[in-house]
């Protein structure tokens, strides 16, 4: 019987060939003569004596479908040649099997538990379908022991898919592989390097592998430990937990002084840690820079619009996000507000921040003579809304360097006089117009320039700075007060003309001007304590002082 096909395009084909036209009659036992199997010479080839049945040269006859070729056979005594190295083991050059330099005989199965037996190979195996018997069979074939107890050794941890990656809340598989070491007695533990790990007292209770669940990305550290009387042995797998990256914006000023290092970021969400790789595009490189980390430093030695482009892989997904920098030798700039009412309307994303941009750099125009291609706005994203006014130099060469400078500030004067009147507005919807602020020194809180709290605020100032100044005067030139001098020499006068009175009486005591005190050295005192009793007190110094002279 053949089959085949006659081309490639052909089906197949089945031919049957039918020889009985040849052969005349159907053989005897008298057509057979008996033919010994041997091997130059040798007559055990694969351990057995064979005699087969073969007919007669020069017989032409049909063989049948009882035909049975064999006709005897018989096993043969085991010699060497009819054992070949085992697994490990390689045939030297006297002939015998040595263990090869990688094999360690040594070597028990992890299944051969303490107290059972396992078969120790001497180095040779039967050779596969050889039938002899006896002889050196039992020399050669594998001897049975007793299996020792050991210490864990060879210990091996992979997914069952062989990767080192996994998406976030995905089921992990590991598999834990013992090379040596008793598995019934060997306690295995398997740390997921998220705060969870599991334990279990044997080997055999992993064979379908360990099932576990990351809920964060990250780069974990999976540990395992398999440990008995005798020893221990460890193990260490690194798994890349990924999650598709959603949104990528790139930060970055919008315009920046040449040859000055700018600091560059991109935020990721959701966000990841150390699972993201970075790709950036910088000017005019044509390689990207590569980084594990969200932001880079990069100084930019040409004036002009440069394009940086991040792209940000994690996993199978990749993003990207691209601005533009505008490089000046130098500018100026203010941080704008607005009033509150722009909050409400303010979506947070990046088409809202451009065309509110927009509006405002037009309605800066209407109130500014400065070119409009060199007056640039950007809004920061978040509430409360805030933005930059940016104004650009149109010439940066260093002759003209002076002049642009005062240009700038001219212009910036004009549009800083133009917010402060509360002059730039513009038309957000019908009936709801914004207002344009100054911000003086940082986004939040937002200044409030009304007039009425300023004049109120500086009026309380002044009103402390003019009393902590009066009580200082009073207290540092009190003897050069004219009004006090003045009021002293009076007092002494009264004293004089009622002091005289009294003295017309002989018979009463006479006493002098000097044993009284002095209403100087009295008015000195009663400085001296007001000005301790604090400011508090100050505005009772006009009272009038006491003339002891008058008791």
């Amino acid at each position: 019987t053949f089959f085949g096909h006659f081309s490639h395009r052909s089906e197949w084909q089945l031919i049957k060939i039918d020889y009985k036209s040849i052969f005349s009659r159907k053989c005897t036992e008298e057509d057979y003569q008996t033919w010994h199997l041997h091997n130059q010479g040798e007559p055990c080839v694969m351990g057995q004596k064979q005699i087969f049945m073969k007919r007669r040269p020069g017989n032409y006859c049909m063989l049948g479908k009882d035909y049975s070729r064999i006709l005897s056979a018989e096993s043969c005594i085991c010699r060497a040649h009819d054992f070949e190295c085992d697994y490990g083991y390689e045939r030297r050059s006297d002939g015998n099997c040595r263990a090869s330099f990688w094999f360690n005989p040594s070597t028990v199965s992890r299944s051969c538990s303490q107290g059972q037996n396992y078969f120790n190979s001497t180095g040779y195996r039967k050779v596969v379908l050889n039938n002899c018997t006896k002889g050196v069979k039992d020399m050669y074939s594998a001897r049975k022991q007793q299996c020792p107890n050991r210490p864990p050794k060879g210990l091996v941890l992979t997914s069952k898919d062989g990767k080192l990656t996994a998406s976030m809340g995905s089921n992990v598989t590991f598999l834990v592989h013992l090379d040596e070491g008793d598995s019934m007695r060997t306690n295995i533990q398997l740390e997921f390097g998220d705060g969870t790990a599991v334990s279990y007292s044997n080997l055999s209770w992993t064979e379908e592998g360990i099932k576990h669940i990351y809920k964060s990305a990250g780069i974990f550290r999976v540990t395992a430990l398999a440990e008995n009387t005798l020893g221990y042995d460890t193990t260490t797998l690194f798994l890349h937990v990924t999650c598709p990256v959603e949104h990528v914006q790139l930060l970055a000023p919008f315009v920046i002084i040449r040859n000055k290092e700018v600091n560059i970021s991109a935020v990721v969400l959701p966000s990841q840690s150390r699972t993201v790789t970075y790709f950036w595009w910088l000017g005019n490189n044509t390689e990207p820079v590569i980084t594990l980390d969200g932001s880079i430093s990069h100084t930019f030695t040409s004036e002009g619009v440069h394009t940086i482009t991040v792209q940000v892989s994690a996993g199978s997904s990749i993003l990207q996000d691209t601005r533009s920098l505008v490089v000046k030798e130098f500018f100026k700039s203010l941080l704008l507000s607005f009033s509150p009412n722009l909050d409400e309307f303010n979506p947070d994303i990046p088409e809202w921040r451009q065309d509110v941009g927009r509006v405002i750099k037009k309605a800066l125009l209407q109130v500014s003579d400065f070119p409009e291609e060199h007056l640039l706005v950007a809004v920061f994203p978040g509430v409360p809304t805030a933005a930059e006014l940016f104004l650009v130099p149109n010439k940066n060469q260093s002759d003209d360097r002076k002049k642009c400078e005062e240009e700038l500030e001219k212009a910036s004067s004009v549009i800083v006089t133009a917010l402060n009147q509360n002059l730039v507005e513009f038309e957000l919807k019908p009936g709801v117009r914004v207002i344009v602020y100054n911000t003086q020194l940082t986004l939040a809180p937002l200044v409030d320039s009304s007039p009425r709290h300023s004049s109120s605020a500086m009026l309380m100032l002044l009103s402390v700075v003019f009393l902590g100044l009066a009580v200082f005067l009073i207290y540092k030139f009190k003897r050069k007060i004219p009004w006090i001098n003045i009021y002293a020499e009076v007092n002494q006068e009264k004293e004089q003309e009622m002091i005289g009175s009294v003295g017309q009486s002989d018979s009463t005591p006479k006493i002098t001007l000097s044993e009284f005190t002095t209403s100087k050295e009295l008015m000195e005192k009663e400085l001296d304590a007001r000005v301790k009793r604090g400011v508090g007190n100050a505005c009772e110094s006009t009272r009038e002082i006491p003339n002891c002279t008058s008791v």
